[in-house]
C-alpha cells in the first residue's frame, strides 16, 4: 500500500510550496465552465530528486498546458496519457522512475535521479469540482485532495466538500485502498497600505509568484487595474485592516508621510508578523517618534525598514523587484 503523502503546512505559515498554482486553477475553473473539458495531472509520490513534489498539479486541455512538473522534458509524455484520460473519461496514473543510471540517457529523463507517480484526472468525470477550487482561490482556506487507488475523489476546504467515484484501473504499483492526501496550504497574502510608481509592477510579481495581493488606496490618481490587484479598498488604513486583518505581509508605501504614520498606527495593534516600510531609515525614525513606546515595541521586531533586498538599481522598477525578492525570501524561509 502507498504511504499517505503528507498533510498541508499548518496554515499561518502560508507558503505554497510547489510554487503558484493559481493559473493552474484558475485554467481548470474557466475550462469546466466554457466547456467541461480537461484532465488535472497531480503529483501523489515523488522519491529521490525531481523537479516537483507531491501536490505539484498541471492542467492539460487539447493543445493548452498550464504548469508544469517536469521542467518540459517529462510533459509530452503526461500529455498523451492526459489525452487518454479525456477520451476514455478513466483517471490514469502515471508513474515515471528514472533512477537507473540508462534512464539519465534516454530522450524522457527527468535529468535527474527520481520517481514521480502522477494520477490524471478527467474534470467533467467532476461535476462542480470548480466550487471547491474557487473556494480556494478566493483565499483564507486549505485545499486537500484525497485520491484512492480505485477511483475514489474527494476535494476539500474548510468550508466546501465534494467527493466522486471515478472510473479507473489499478495502478500496477499500488492496492485498491492506497490513498493519497496532498493539500495547499492557503495563498499568502499582502497588503499593500499606499500605492506608488512601483505598486503596479510589484503587485503584477507578487500576484505572478502567488501572493493574493489587497491595495488600500484612497487617492484616485493611484488606482491599480484589474489585472494588478484582487481586492482595493477605497478607505482607510484602519478601516481596511478592520475588515481583512488576515494579511501575511502589509506593505506601508504612501509616499505620503502622514498617511504612512496613519498606517504604522493601525498596524501596531495587530499580529501581521511582516511589516515592509517604503523610504530611507530617517524617515522610519522620524514616524516612530509619532508613535507611542508601546506602538514602537510592537512594530519593532516585524518592520523591514528600508522594505526591500539590496540588489543594486535605481527607480520604482528595481524597487519593486527588491521588494518581491524580499518576500519570496521570507516565504522559503531564506536569509534576507
Amino acid at each position: 500500500m502507498a504511504a499517505v503523502a503528507a498533510k498541508p503546512e499548518p496554515v499561518n505559515s502560508a507558503f505554497l510550496r510547489e510554487g503558484n498554482p493559481r493559473p493552474i486553477l484558475h485554467a481548470a475553473v474557466k475550462a469546466a465552465r466554457d466547456h467541461g473539458t480537461g484532465v488535472l495531472a497531480l503529483v501523489l509520490e515523488t522519491e529521490g530528486s525531481t523537479y516537483s513534489r507531491e501536490g505539484a498539479m498541471a492542467f492539460f486541455d487539447d493543445a493548452t498546458q498550464v504548469g508544469w512538473l517536469s521542467g518540459g522534458c517529462l510533459e509530452p509524455v503526461l500529455a498523451r496519457r492526459a489525452l487518454d484520460a479525456e477520451n476514455t473519461g478513466l483517471v490514469q496514473w502515471v508513474e515515471i522512475d528514472t533512477r537507473a543510471d540508462e534512464d539519465l540517457l534516454t530522450g524522457s529523463a527527468l535529468g535527474c535521479r527520481g520517481r514521480l507517480r502522477v494520477a490524471l484526472v478527467p474534470l467533467r468525470a467532476m461535476p462542480d469540482f470548480d466550487s471547491v477550487f474557487d473556494a480556494w482561490l478566493r483565499g483564507q482556506t486549505t485545499l486537500e485532495w484525497n485520491v484512492r487507488a480505485d477511483g475514489f475523489v474527494a476535494l476539500s476546504t474548510d468550508d466546501v466538500r465534494n467527493e466522486w467515484e471515478l472510473p479507473t484501473l489499478l495502478p500496477e504499483w499500488a492496492s485498491a485502498d492506497a490513498i493519497w492526501s496532498p493539500g495547499l496550504a492557503r495563498p499568502p497574502e499582502v497588503m499593500l497600505l499606499g500605492a506608488g510608481p512601483e505598486s503596479p509592477l510589484l503587485l503584477r510579481l507578487l500576484r505572478e509568484l502567488g501572493w493574493r495581493t489587497t491595495l488600500v488606496e484612497r487617492r484616485p490618481r493611484w488606482r491599480m487595474p484589474n489585472e494588478c490587484v484582487d481586492i482595493h479598498f477605497d478607505t482607510t488604513p484602519s478601516a481596511a485592516l478592520t475588515r481583512d486583518a488576515n494579511a501575511d505581509v502589509a506593505l506601508v508605501m504612501h509616499h505620503d508621510f502622514e498617511l504612512d504614520r496613519e498606517a504604522l498606527d493601525a498596524l501596531s495593534a495587530l499580529p501581521i508578523e511582516f511589516v515592509g516600510l517604503l523610504g530611507p531609515r530617517h524617515r522610519r525614525d522620524d514616524l516612530f517618534k509619532l508613535l507611542s513606546p508601546n506602538q514602537r515595541s510592537s512594530l519593532q521586531s516585524r518592520l523591514r525598514s528600508p522594505v526591500g533586498m539590496a540588489l543594486g538599481g535605481t527607480g520604482p522598477e528595481a524597487i519593486a523587484l527588491s521588494i518581491a525578492a524580499q518576500l519570496q525570501a521570507w516565504r522559503a524561509g531564506a536569509a534576507q
